[in-house]
């Protein structure tokens, strides 16, 4: 028959210290999770800020840039949904500027700035045409 040895105090558990040494490590655990958690957190509401300031230019875009037959050089602005916009039409260079003759159509930088009430700003830059007696 198998006899189990005597326990003595000395070896009956852990000590303190083998205890302590595993809160710790518990503890650097725990503390990195939480920081990659709170990381994570922030990326996720900077994204989510982000799709909402695109999704603000995009509906200003498709609602207050006038249509090719309407639109002219100046600058317009306004508020849309708490989010503060700027619209820009100038021409797009000396290059294009066509002196002395009939043309239609110029192109004309299309400046739409956008401002978040949280205050990310996006700047974007595109072009349209524009009738060429305009200028």
């Amino acid at each position: 028959m198998f006899r189990a040895a005597p326990i003595d105090g000395r070896t009956s558990g852990f000590t303190i210290l083998e205890v302590l040494i595993a809160l710790a490590v518990v503890a650097v655990s725990i503390v990195a999770i939480g920081s990659v958690m709170s990381t994570n957190v922030r990326g996720v509401r900077s994204l989510e800020q982000h799709v909402t300031l695109m999704q603000a230019v995009r509906a200003i875009m498709a609602t207050e840039v006038p249509s090719r037959e309407k639109i002219g050089f100046g600058t317009w602005s306004g508020r849309t949904n708490d989010h503060q916009w700027r619209i820009d039409v100038s021409p797009l260079g000396e290059e294009w500027a066509a002196t002395d003759s009939d043309v239609a159509w110029i192109p004309a930088l299309v400046r739409v700035q956008v401002r978040s009430p949280s205050g990310a700003v996006t700047d974007l830059k595109t072009v349209r045409l524009v009738h060429g007696q305009q200028r």
